[in-house]
């Protein structure tokens, strides 16, 4: 009887699992302990941050709004470009890596794993990155924010785009290949309609994040309305700080809502 009652005795976890999550919850304590230590957090600045807060608030209001118009409004403009034209190169060259990476339309391992190394590496390196690089190569401007952004977006783009390509409809496929059709009119009229959701949902989102980033990249001189707001931190022109952010804080608030209006009209 006993030995019955033990057998049926409830056990949530087996020792292996126990010390599984033993093992995990001491790597992470350890991680943290060490990620402290590493960074130096000297107590003293954190005793009068309170204050700091309180006396930067004070600097950055009221908002400098006679600086909207001469440089916030082109810098704007600008971002908003950037942003544009990174989306359209980002879905120009990140669809076809898109396609070459999905298993079922290109039935070849090694074009696979070359357009999905593509999609990481791209994806993989930030968009800062790809920032400084043009800019050294192109020079500080638009021309260089656009390709930054564009290039990150292509890892976005294709991998999400992959992805709708792979979990497209067989039979229609099959169907069209029964019927003769050659790899491109399977594409065309096969593989595009199905993932044409896929497409407007990817370009719509990729232009959200897209306009975000551009108003950070301007922080290393790849234009935009960055650019106006890291000559304000440097001027040490608070109130001037506060005007751009409340700006990109509202732009980022009207295009989200737009692009769910959008998405709800489209898709």
């Amino acid at each position: 009887m006993t030995a019955t009652a033990e057998l049926q005795r409830w056990i949530r976890f087996t020792p292996a699992q126990r010390m599984a999550r033993f093992a995990v919850f001491f790597v992470m304590a350890a991680a943290i302990a060490w990620a402290i230590k590493t960074i130096e957090i000297i107590p003293e600045f954190l005793y009068d941050a309170p204050e700091q807060v309180v006396d930067m608030g004070k600097r950055m209001w009221p908002m400098d709004w006679s600086h909207f118009w001469p440089a916030v409004w082109p810098a704007l403009i600008e971002t908003m470009h950037i942003a544009a034209m990174a989306t359209i190169l980002g879905l120009i060259m990140g669809i076809p890596v898109g396609f070459l990476a999905a298993r079922n339309a290109t039935p070849f391992p090694w074009i696979n794993a070359i357009a999905r190394f593509i999609l990481v590496a791209t994806r993989s390196i930030s968009t800062l990155i790809w920032a400084l690089f043009f800019v050294a190569m192109f020079g500080p401007g638009a021309l260089a924010g656009a390709l930054a952004i564009a290039f990150h977006s292509i890892g976005f783009i294709g991998k999400m785009f992959s992805e709708g390509v792979e979990e497209a409809n067989k039979g229609s496929i099959e169907a069209l290949q029964a019927a003769g059709a050659t790899r491109m009119q399977q594409i065309v009229m096969g593989y595009w309609p199905m993932v044409l959701p896929t497409f407007w949902s990817v370009a719509l989102f990729r232009w959200d994040i897209n306009v975000r980033e551009s108003a950070v990249l301007g922080l290393v001189g790849a234009g935009g309305i960055g650019m106006v707001l890291n000559s304000a931190i440097d001027l040490i022109q608070w109130d001037r700080v506060s005007l751009v952010l409340f700006t990109i804080f509202i732009v980022v608030i009207l295009i989200e809502a737009m692009v769910t209006q959008i998405r709800k009209r489209v898709i």
